[in-house]
């Protein structure tokens, strides 16, 4: 058990991530690739994942294993502002700060050549921009593509916080929380893989609702990170992980979603018609309801017309907001996931099963302990 002991101060002091943290959920995703349990909720997506990867699960699989502690390191707070300024703050972790997480690793599996330089704490830009290149990898093929059901559905389990908060306080609130953690003034009891004891000392805390996180919540195995609790979502309150597109075909018809997945960045209608496999005549058809919607706007380029998507165009396709970039050509996901601002560290737990009895960071089948 965790016990995050709390003082009037750090009641004060509690707050609720405003977005999803796409590194969080990057890693704590990963996890839920490699298991077999909970098909019905990741069932679908895993399947689809899998057939976006190439390489990315065997170069992660070191620095995040199955069961346990993964370093701190990967979760900047940085998640919660968008995925890229995380990318940035992973690649600018200090050296000794990798060589002391990484030295926390289970020691049965050898690291890979190519992270030797991040455990040694030497040389570490060029392991250090690999990496960064591996997780963005990741996080585009099982990430970006539902992060605007990721996002509707952590902002659905915030509001019924607001709630509970506007209703009962700072009490109600975090007696609201899943059964997986227990209010009992001044201490908040949470399952975790060990115990241990998480002092607050006046920081306040962070609660960030996460999709991928399952069974357990998870924290930072650093207590002098800021602290942030990780909490899974009751999947029991909303619909499995889907697609955008496959949403889409049920609002417009198959064609019509064919045809704004086919436009991408612009094409003239012959190539449309190419994408989508239909005639130039019923391409032009399809192009012109979807100008008329306001979806698309076409311009003449000579003897040919550019049609391109308009930002609603784009929010539709990618069931985000408007102002989003257009996909490549003929691509049909969304694009990258945003985060969260303003999430603090505490020690990583993760719901990897049998944990270690040191306190981790990690999010897998049992907590970081």
């Amino acid at each position: 058990m965790l016990r995050v002991h709390f003082t009037s101060v750090d009641l004060a002091r509690l707050r609720m991530a405003a977005r999803p943290d796409a590194l969080w959920e990057t890693i704590l995703s990963f996890h839920r690739l490699r298991e077999k349990q909970a098909e019905n909720i990741f069932g679908e997506w895993r399947s689809q994942t899998r057939a976006r990867l190439h390489s990315e699960p065997r170069l992660l699989a070191p620095l995040v294993p199955q069961r346990g502690y993964f370093p701190d390191f990967l979760t900047p707070s940085e998640g919660v502002i968008g995925v890229e300024e995380a990318m940035e703050a992973v690649r600018a972790t200090p050296a000794e700060r990798l060589r002391t997480e990484i030295s926390r690793l289970p020691t049965g599996r050898a690291l890979p050549a190519w992270m030797r330089p991040m455990a040694d704490g030497e040389g570490t830009d060029r392991a250090l921009a690999r990496l960064v290149d591996t997780l963005r990898d990741y996080h585009r093929a099982a990430i970006a593509p539902y992060w605007p059901h990721l996002h509707a559905r952590i902002e659905a389990d915030r509001a019924a916080r607001g709630r509970a908060l506007l209703d009962g306080g700072v009490d109600g609130l975090l007696t609201s929380l899943p059964a997986t953690m227990r209010w009992r003034p001044p201490v908040l009891e949470v399952d975790y893989p060990v115990d241990r004891d998480l002092y607050l000392d006046g920081r306040g805390l962070l609660l960030l609702p996460s999709f991928f996180c399952r069974r357990t919540p998870v924290t930072f195995h650093n207590p002098a990170l800021t602290p942030v609790l990780v909490y899974p979502l009751d999947h029991a309150a909303g619909p499995a992980l889907v697609t955008p597109a496959r949403s889409l075909v049920k609002l417009v018809g198959s064609t019509r979603s064919a045809v704004l997945q086919g436009i991408g960045a612009g094409c003239t209608t012959s190539e449309l018609a190419r994408r989508v496999g239909v005639s130039l005549a019923s391409a032009s058809q399809h192009a012109t309801v979807l100008r008329d919607a306001g979806l698309l706007v076409t311009l003449r380029q000579g003897s040919a017309v550019l049609h391109t998507l308009t930002p609603l165009g784009i929010a539709l396709l990618r069931g985000g907001s408007p102002g989003e970039r257009p996909p490549a050509p003929g691509a049909a996901g969304p694009g990258d996931g945003g985060s969260w601002a303003g999430r603090p560290a505490a020690s990583h737990a993760t719901d990897r099963a049998e944990p270690r009895p040191v306190a981790t960071s990690g999010t897998g089948p049992s907590p970081r302990t």
